[in-house]
């Protein structure tokens, strides 16, 4: 969970979150979305409380319900 100003825990020291992304899978792949700017490709996992944190690029990925049951059809 985030602070007042956007940095959460991350091990010993705090991060501050980039950006929010909804997904619609529990299972997520992260690049950094800038083509070869970006970060190796690094696979997140948000079941254990339905978001997660990359730890290179700092965007959070939440899990929507909504979009998964829309992928789905």
């Amino acid at each position: 969970m985030a602070n007042p100003d956007g940095h959460i825990k991350l091990g010993t020291g705090y991060m501050k979150i980039t950006e929010e992304i909804k997904v619609g899978s529990l299972n997520i792949a992260c690049d950094g979305g800038k083509g070869h700017l970006g970060h190796p490709t690094v696979y997140l996992n948000l079941e254990e409380n339905g978001e997660v944190v990359c730890p290179y690029c700092s965007k959070k990925y939440i899990f929507d319900k909504s979009q998964a049951e829309h992928a789905a059809h």
